[in-house]
């Protein structure tokens, strides 16, 4: 009765086994992979691949004794845990169909491991580079899952995905595989190194503004990305504007990387501006607390690799300033015109805005698009302090510049008639001394000493020939 009941087990695990019935793992390379076997006892239980032809992978025994296949493809590959055979590190020579048997013995457990995916080349990339994966399994007689790819921004792509990689494309991938009701997910990172986007709009400062010229690695690119990918140089130029005033209008050499310490070194031509040491959170920036006239023109942070690519980013940094004609220092009654500008004329959409003293006499300004020039025939005391020039896009300040004025009061008629006046009194007193001094002078005949040597220089006294 035992024989025939083990007998009808090993036929309906063979008749399973004829008709198909076998487990499917999907893996990609790299990943590990554990293969269990349903054997409730056994002395002695192979692993063996179905391949060309079969061949023995392991072995284990109850009493613990074990041995595994010594080919290359398999070399330190290879584990057991309990009955389960480890597959650790798959590649594509490692997949294909397994089962496990006792000697002698029906199949007990087949399993086929599929090759889910595959990306070419590993990341990190570089932009533009070409981007190959693969989500796709062998079909199962003539059962066909449904295959397709999620990119980072759960977008549907299909099954072959082959293109040049964007910063976009940094992140997780997701090959999603649909067979009937199963469902089977599985992710690989991309990484691309890049720069983050430059400001679409200027950068505005002024001499009242700090200035910030931004450049940073793209979110997710660490500092070891960047260097996986043998950076060669990481440096800032500079291209002076007609308007900035500066003599030289060539491009500068700012900053370089030193890439030994991840140091930042000037070239003599840094203008103080300062590069924030924070590299490992891959922050590139130049500061400096106060903008500068000469600060206007455009600003390029550059990275090249030594495969010969180079990723920049151009920042155009813009400088608010007011004028003051003729200067900040003024007598009440003076005409004073002052202009508020970028260099050159505003572009569309922006538009400046005065705050004037408390007491200025400027007639209040209804319209919220007040001119650039503000023209003042006779400034008066109240007139004096700070003057705000704000530019904005819509009711966003974009900077704002602050000059201070200097207002003397002044002089009337009458009090430059006393002033003259008491001038030209001491002139008087002054020369009637004088003449008077020179009077009373001694003689070489006279008998007596002037009062006016005497005063001045007086003798010992004693006497003295005339």
């Amino acid at each position: 009765m035992k024989n025939l009941i083990q007998s009808v087990l090993i036929l309906i695990a063979l008749f399973k086994f004829m008709a198909g019935h076998f487990e499917v793992v999907y893996a990609q390379v790299g990943d590990t992979v554990t293969l269990k076997c349903q054997a409730d006892s056994y002395r002695y239980l192979y692993w063996k691949i179905d391949d060309t032809v079969i061949k023995d992978l392991a072995w284990i025994n109850d009493l613990g004794g074990k041995h595994f296949i010594t080919d290359e493809a398999w070399s330190n590959k290879l584990s057991f845990s309990g009955d389960s055979l480890v597959i650790t590190n798959i590649q594509e020579a490692n997949f294909g169909k397994f089962f496990c048997q006792m000697p002698s013995g029906p199949r007990l457990t087949s399993i086929k491991i599929l090759q889910l995916m595959s990306m070419t080349p590993r990341s990190p990339l570089l932009p533009g580079e070409s981007l190959t994966l693969s989500c796709s399994v062998n079909t199962l007689g003539n059962k066909k899952p449904q295959v397709h790819w999620l990119n980072p921004q759960d977008k549907k792509e299909n099954s072959l995905v082959n293109k040049r990689v964007t910063s976009q494309d940094t992140g997780k991938w997701t090959c999603v595989v649909t067979d009937g009701k199963n469902k089977k997910e599985t992710r690989v990172s991309v990484t691309v190194v890049d720069l983050s986007p430059a400001p679409s709009d200027p950068k505005y400062t002024s001499k009242s503004k700090t200035l910030n010229i931004p450049c940073s690695f793209a979110p997710h690119v660490s500092w070891e990305h960047v260097k996986a990918r043998d950076v060669q140089e990481i440096y800032w130029q500079f291209s002076p504007d007609p308007s900035s005033g500066l003599v030289s209008k060539d491009t500068q050499k700012l900053y370089f990387l030193n890439l030994n310490d991840s140091l930042w070194k000037n070239t003599g031509q840094h203008r103080e501006l300062r590069p924030v040491q924070n590299l490992k959170n891959g922050d590139l920036s130049l500061s400096r607390k106060q903008g500068r006239e000469e600060d206007r023109g455009n600003y390029v942070c550059n990275m090249k690799f030594k495969s010969g690519a180079i990723l920049n980013r151009a920042v155009r940094v813009e400088v608010l300033q007011i004028i003051s004609s003729p200067q900040t220092d003024l007598v009440s009654g003076q005409p004073l015109n002052l202009s508020c500008s970028l260099g050159h004329p505003l572009p569309s959409g922006l538009h400046v805005k005065w705050s004037p003293p408390p007491g200025s006499s400027l007639p209040a300004l209804k319209s919220e698009h007040h001119p650039a020039d503000v023209i003042i025939p006779e400034v008066g005391t109240g007139d004096g302090g700070k003057w705000e020039c704000s530019l904005l896009q819509g009711k966003n300040q974009l900077t704002s510049a602050v000059i201070t004025l200097k207002i003397e009061h002044r002089l009337s008629v009458w009090m430059l008639v006393i002033i003259c006046s008491a001038a030209a009194i001491v002139i008087l007193i002054v020369i009637l001394v004088f003449i008077l001094c020179r009077r009373r002078k001694v003689q070489l005949n006279h008998p007596y000493i002037s009062f006016c040597e005497t005063t001045l220089n007086p003798k010992p006294k004693g006497f003295y020939r005339t």
